[in-house]
């Protein structure tokens, strides 16, 4: 009896606990693997397929007026040799000759190695018919010994690899299958996507025909709206992009955010005369400048001022976000924890690996990032 209850064990080496009672549940490791266990490893599947290959073999080609011993031994030696074939032309003749279309040299090794196996098959078998099945009887020819070995062994493997590469081939055949029906989804996905910013972007002509003209504001802002949208769904589409077209982006952009945020909210947007002719990875800035204004204070009694600024020095193009935050507030993306952020540095470590430095800073009432860029 114990404090945490009754135990009791059965014949299972496994304890159960009364009701009323939680203890862990203890089992034996498991010394043996299960048959669907082993059939995940591939070193399985090469034992069973020759152990089966092995026992045909034997059922099919025994001599009945010798004994089983002799049959065994004859075919396992013949295994032995033909497994020590196929591997070689599996792992070394199919994948660097046959596959590269060096069909000259695949000829000679395939036969090289079937002559190699039945020579070292000779004596072998020499010595167990002289000594183990015929005892004092005269034993084959080298030369009969050596051209059986070979025409069976050159057979067998043939016959193996044959099927083998059969089944390849239908593999390959369902792998292309499966490749064109995801292509023709991906199609059809893509023309759908085509579809629904057309009708997009009808509906935000008609919401423009009928806002006032005299509300300005609003007509510029959706006009502003427009061209951001138009720039995401049809000039992103590529690795690389002019830099005036996303500065311009970014420009619609802080123009949007400057109708929307508080009045007493500071805008400073400084980029550098010198920030031109060249090509950008698009929209590796936006979600830092989102951050900006997501995060920035709304402090009546202080400053409120989100910085933009694109500055060039040599071959390295640098970028900085600054903006004021108030204490109590601790976003998941104050810190380039979130989802938008990630995707940022992800594409910063394919399209420029080992070209970028991002820097941040962050103070009790402002945050700061830095990110510097090798264009050159």
């Amino acid at each position: 009896m114990k404090a945490a209850g009754f135990l009791m064990k059965d014949r299972f080496d496994r304890y159960h606990v009364f009701p009323g009672f939680h203890v862990k549940r203890q089992e034996k490791p498991r010394r043996f693997l299960t048959f669907i266990e082993m059939k995940r490893h591939p070193i399985w599947d090469h034992v069973i397929g020759w152990t089966g290959l092995y026992l045909v073999w034997t059922l099919l080609f025994r001599d009945h007026a010798l004994t089983v011993t002799r049959t065994l031994t004859v075919q396992f030696c013949y295994l032995f040799f033909i497994a020590a074939n196929y591997y070689l032309q599996i792992y070394i003749g199919i994948p660097f000759l046959l596959y590269r279309k060096k069909y000259l040299a695949f000829a000679l090794v395939l036969p090289a190695g079937v002559a190699l196996t039945a020579l070292l098959r000779v004596p072998l078998s020499l010595f167990l018919q002289r000594h183990v099945f015929r005892t004092g009887l005269p034993a084959p020819s080298f030369g009969n010994l050596f051209r059986d070995s070979f025409l069976n062994i050159f057979v067998w493997v043939a016959c193996i690899i044959a099927i083998r590469l059969v089944f390849e081939k239908i593999r390959f055949r369902q792998y292309l299958d499966t490749i064109e029906k995801e292509k023709a989804k991906n199609e059809l996905d893509f023309l759908k996507a085509q579809f629904n910013p057309h009708f997009l972007f009808n509906s935000i002509n008609s919401i423009y025909g009928h806002i006032d003209r005299k509300n300005s504001t609003a007509r510029n802002m959706l006009l502003s709206f427009s061209e951001m949208l138009r720039y995401q769904l049809y000039e992103c589409n590529v690795d690389y992009i002019p830099i005036d077209k996303e500065i311009h982006y970014i420009r619609n952009y802080i123009t949007l955010q400057q109708v929307r945020k508080e009045e007493d909210l500071q805008i400073c947007l400084d980029i550098a005369e010198n920030i031109k002719g060249f090509t950008i990875a698009p929209l590796l800035f936006i979600a830092f400048i989102e951050n900006a204004f997501k995060y920035v204070s709304y402090n009546g009694a202080g400053e409120n001022k989100v910085e933009i600024s694109l500055r060039k020095k040599d071959d390295w193009l640098i970028f900085r976000s600054f903006n004021t935050r108030d204490r109590s507030v601790n976003g998941p993306g104050m810190d380039c924890g979130g989802i938008g952020i990630a995707n940022v540095k992800r594409r910063l470590e394919l399209q420029y690996p080992q070209q970028y430095e991002l820097l941040t800073r962050k103070e009790d009432e402002s945050y700061e990032i830095t990110l510097n860029l090798k264009i050159g």
